[in-house]
């Protein structure tokens, strides 16, 4: 391997945005940040992500599931018309919203397990301000060239090729903006039939509006402001440290064998100085899409994307030296490290104490197993998070599909017919929650005596009744049940409506209240 000196690395001139030399006040002036492009593992692997996670936003409201003749046959669908959420062969109901929200206990959750054991890998990978930054700062090399050419561009002055530049740049933003507004609204309408619509004018005014505002947002938040939301705006990085401890993997900068850091190495080794691996390049400042210094140690700003680290070990190979300068730590093994290359805290970083003569790295140095990031903060989060899980499959999977609900008559809440009989009146509603039609059986269950008529419905008083329930769909009935006034009980008598799909063999029973005067006893 080629070994190079110090001060054949080019050296780029960047300046973190919050240097802990040159601090500004937290409401400064925002510095442009130019992040320049950076190769290797860790941005091949976002590039892996960002695909992965466009593709399932703009491609989902497209895919087809077939739910029979009676139902829509889009994959995902909000259908706030009717009041229903589809996923895939899963139907949610309003009713059934506890299931949505079970689902964003879990995402909490599973956002707790992520941070506490590999830091923010949420923000740095899948959030979406990081995607949609990370695609317009694809669009931005494109089209004005990459770190120089687009500093050198912005402070130069007003010609008719950085107009053309800049208006191609927010031009194919704006385009990216509207595309993701449009996307979100095909979320909650068939898609197919939607998109005619927005072309032809003829969409409800909700969904131009709709897609007006997340245009702006999307466009102002992944073009204009970037680093700027997730310092100021965004809540998690304020909260992030009550989920880390010594046992997280948070990208850091290895001080103990970076210090000093010099780029006249072999000057300074010959004057008997100690020499760090660090070449203070700052290639680790000028790939950050946060204008941070990770050599500055932990800070607010940093999403942990791991930019810095493909950049410094690039840099590393170049000067035939072991990667790993900055990488994904640990705080318990940083400190380890930390005290064997200061002597126990007795000196000054010191190179000559983490390596032995040959130049390798000591055995006392710590490193990072993944055995470390299980411990019991892991499984009590990963325990959390599937136990909620699995209560939502059982539930999914053991739920009726046919429901029955009673409300009583409150005015008057029973009429003495002129046989002498006592009659009350009942809303009774029967729910088919699947897609297909069904002939629902409604019985009465107690009350001697008693039979029922149902409105809309020529037979004769009876005691049970075959109802026809469209599907997917809520069938009202009103329903007057009489008992004779020899046989009443008490003043308040209670009984059964019960229900049955005799094809699915699915039951559901609401207890009813009789009501009759104090008299009748």
């Amino acid at each position: 391997m080629l070994v190079l000196d110090n001060t054949q690395v080019e050296r780029l001139e960047a300046e973190a945005v919050n240097s802990a030399r040159i601090r500004q006040p937290l409401y400064a002036p925002r510095k442009k940040v130019f992040p320049k492009r950076a190769s290797g593992s860790f941005r091949r692997f976002k590039w892996l992500v960002m695909a992965i996670t466009l593709g399932i936003y703009y491609l989902t409201p497209w895919l087809r599931w077939d739910r029979g003749p009676f139902a829509p046959d889009q994959a995902v669908l909000i259908d706030l018309a009717n009041r229903r959420f589809y996923f895939f062969f899963i139907e949610i109901w309003p009713q059934e919203f506890y299931y949505v929200a079970g689902l964003l206990v879990m995402a909490g959750v599973g956002l707790f397990l992520v941070t506490s054991t590999v830091g923010r890998a949420w923000c740095g990978y899948t959030c979406p301000q990081t995607v949609w930054v990370d695609l317009f700062l694809v669009v931005e090399r494109a089209i004005e060239g990459d770190r120089n050419a687009r500093m050198k561009l912005d402070a130069g002055p007003w010609t008719a090729r950085k107009l053309v530049l800049r208006l191609s740049k927010h031009t194919i933003w704006l385009v990216i903006a509207a595309a993701t507004g449009g996307a979100w609204i095909f979320y909650f309408a068939d898609a197919p039939t939607l998109i005619g619509e927005v072309f032809t004018g003829t969409a409800a005014p909700v969904a131009y509006i709709t897609i007006a505002v997340l245009t702006a947002t999307t466009y102002t938040f992944g073009g204009l402001m970037r680093e700027q939301v997730c310092t100021y705006m965004c809540p998690w990085p304020r909260i992030q440290a009550a989920m880390l401890d010594e046992n997280s993997l948070t990208v850091t900068y290895n001080d103990w064998r970076g210090e000093p850091r010099s780029r006249h190495a072999k000057k300074a080794q010959a004057a008997g100085q100690p020499v760090g691996d660090c070449v203070d390049c700052n290639a680790c400042v000028a790939v950050c899409p946060m204008g941070i210094d990770i050599r500055d140690g932990q800070q607010l700003e940093c999403i942990t994307c791991a930019l810095c680290i493909d950049a410094c070990d690039g840099v590393m190979d170049k000067l035939g030296k072991e990667r790993g300068l900055i990488s994904y730590a640990t705080l318990s093994d940083y400190n380890v490290n930390m005290a064997v290359a200061t002597a126990g805290g007795s000196c000054s970083v010191n190179p000559s104490l983490v390596r032995t003569d040959g130049g390798a790295f000591s055995d006392k140095l710590a490193h990072f197993h993944i055995r470390k990031i299980f411990r019991p903060r892991t499984f009590i989060y990963m325990g959390a998070w599937s136990a909620i899980g699995l209560a939502l499959v059982y539930s999914l999977l053991t739920r009726d599909r046919l429901e029955v609900n009673v409300l009583h008559d409150r005015n008057p809440q029973f009429v003495t017919l002129s046989d002498g009989s006592i009659r009350n009146g009942y809303t009774v509603k029967l729910l088919n929650m699947i897609p297909e039609p069904r002939t629902i059986i409604v019985t009465m269950q107690g009350l001697q005596g008693a039979e029922m008529n149902v409105v809309g419905v020529d037979l004769p008083a009876d005691r049970s009744f075959a109802i026809a329930v469209e599907p997917d769909r809520l069938k009202t009935l009103k329903v007057f049940v009489r008992q004779p006034a020899d046989q009443v009980g008490s003043a308040t008598q209670t009984f059964k409506f019960r229900v049955e799909d005799k094809a699915s063999f699915e039951t559901d029973e609401y207890t009813a209240t009789f009501n009759a005067p104090e008299i009748a006893r």
